[in-house]
């Protein structure tokens, strides 16, 4: 069997450009196609199918509700998410990174719990390499690894270290707290999506089109691209790095 060869491509989607769905209590911001959105020729970049950046006013959030077939990982970025489903309730904050495996099926709710303060979270989703497997979670502190700096694998179907388990062998996401003035090589990888969650920096793609300055909720989609180099700004910049097949 012969391995399609891809041409190199990268392709900006600014923060403004993105599908954007507002109630009384939330507001989410798709990169790709996602509920009454969609878009024919916008609905996934490699195996990454959503990528919401999603913010729930305090005492609100997702009643219960039900999710099948895919690797759900959840990266907070402020405030506090409580987690409820049939195996119990757990609550995530900045420096933990979950993965909720739907499998052939589960019903859970995520409720922002703080009577007040908003929260904001990234919420990710690849399907698994198998279907009908057994719902399950996994969380991760990946703080620490965050601290030493560059971009670090957090949620793997590789094996990595620290990282939560995807049960999806063709994926790995990095997460990056750059410095100001940091520099990260962005991974070599047929997919790469890459998504700017706070902060600001340049993305040198040297012998392609450059992607040049980005912003807070700008995304890149990088198909055989090489590996360039993210520089963060002056107040720093935080990232989510999908490499996928």
């Amino acid at each position: 069997m012969r391995t399609a060869i891809l041409a190199p491509s990268i392709r900006v989607v600014r923060a403004s450009a993105r599908l954007r769905t507002e109630t009384s209590w939330l507001d989410s911001w798709h990169c790709f196609s996602y509920g009454r959105h969609y878009e024919p020729d916008n609905t996934h970049h490699g195996l990454l199918v959503v990528c919401n950046d999603d913010r729930v006013r305090g005492s609100t959030g997702f009643g219960d509700h039900a999710h099948e077939e895919m690797e759900i990982v959840t990266w907070m970025v402020e405030g506090v998410l409580e987690h409820r489903d049939a195996a119990g309730a757990h609550v995530l904050c900045p420096g933990l990174v979950r993965r909720l495996s739907a499998g052939r099926g589960i019903r859970h709710a995520e409720m922002n719990p703080a009577g007040w303060a908003p929260c904001r979270y990234i919420e990710m989703w690849v399907p698994p390499e198998a279907g009908g497997l057994d719902p399950g979670a996994d969380i991760a502190d990946v703080s620490g690894a965050l601290a030493r700096g560059g971009l670090v694998p957090v949620a793997s179907g590789a094996g990595h270290d620290e990282a939560v388990t995807l049960r999806q062998p063709g994926a790995v996401l990095r997460a990056g707290r750059l410095r100001p003035g940091e520099a990260a090589e962005v991974p070599d990888g047929p997919h790469v999506h890459l998504f700017v969650v706070l902060g600001d920096g340049v993305l040198d793609t040297s012998g392609l089109a450059g992607a040049g300055k980005l912003f807070e909720g700008d995304s890149v989609r990088l198909v055989a691209a090489g590996a360039p180099v993210f520089t963060a700004g002056p107040s720093g910049a935080e990232l989510l790095v999908w490499e996928t097949a």
